[in-house]
């Protein structure tokens, strides 16, 4: 099973096809759009929690030096 892990050309088209019959022409715009926003979202977070966990670690080293 080592070639489980590439996926080519031929296979996302046969997964395109597989998504347009499924959901027709016409929901692309939207499925796309939604997937995007979800994406956006997610890297929001994230980053919302790096920065969040940063803030954190600095006041610990504050208060780390004033004791």
């Amino acid at each position: 099973m080592p070639g489980l892990g590439s996926i080519g050309m031929p296979e996302l088209l046969i997964v395109l096809v597989i998504i347009i019959i499924i959901f027709g022409v016409g929901k692309l715009p939207e499925i796309g759009g939604a997937l995007g926003k979800g994406i956006r979202e997610f890297r929001s977070a994230s980053q919302g929690l790096e920065s969040e966990e940063k803030s954190t670690e600095e006041e610990n080293k504050e208060e780390e030096k004033e004791s």
